[in-house]
């Protein structure tokens, strides 16, 4: 009776692939899907590089676009994180890019978000949106949100809101690895 005991408590744990992994190379991979093709950047107006990033000029890198504007505290919180990511990732081919859609008039002014750019020591590319033409083709709604491009210029990723900073991770280091 022992024994026909110990064969189905193996029995059940080899079915159930409790067994040791022998792959765990996939473990931190993230399916994504696809959400259909990155809305073009049309914006003239960029800070920190000399020329407008279009999506179609960076096809073969991970495009992660931040709708975000200074005034707000939750896009400010998220500015760490994206920094990160740009020091760590930019020489894997991530491009970052924050697409300032003001929420005030103030906001609007391109003096101060150079200064808010400075102040917040922001090295990525930020392009003013004062008309809302990327926002509004991206269909956003809230700031902040994150939206992941993969390396053939398809939507990958949506997030809204501060947080998931890891989630988000994973979803870039998987779009890299593609």
């Amino acid at each position: 009776m022992r024994f026909l005991f110990f064969l189905i408590v193996i029995g059940t744990y080899i079915m159930s692939g409790c067994g040791p992994l022998k792959n765990t190379e996939n473990l931190n991979k993230v399916s994504l899907p696809d959400l259909g093709v990155a809305p073009e950047l049309t914006n003239e107006i960029w800070l920190n590089t000399t020329v407008p990033l279009r999506l179609a000029d960076l096809r073969g890198k991970v495009v992660l676009i931040e709708m975000w504007t200074f005034g707000c505290i939750n896009c400010r919180n998220t500015i760490p994180s994206l920094i990160t990511w740009h020091e760590k990732y930019s020489s894997e081919g991530l491009i970052i890019i924050g697409n300032h859609y003001p929420e005030f008039d103030y906001e609007s002014d391109i003096e101060n978000l150079k200064e808010a750019v400075e102040e917040l020591n922001i090295p990525y590319a930020v392009t003013a949106d004062n008309l809302g033409e990327t926002w509004k083709a991206y269909d956003a709604h809230f700031w902040p949100t994150i939206y992941l491009i993969d390396k053939k210029g398809y939507l990958r990723y949506q997030h809204i809101g501060e947080g998931r900073y890891d989630e988000t991770e994973k979803a870039i280091r998987s779009l890299l690895d593609e």
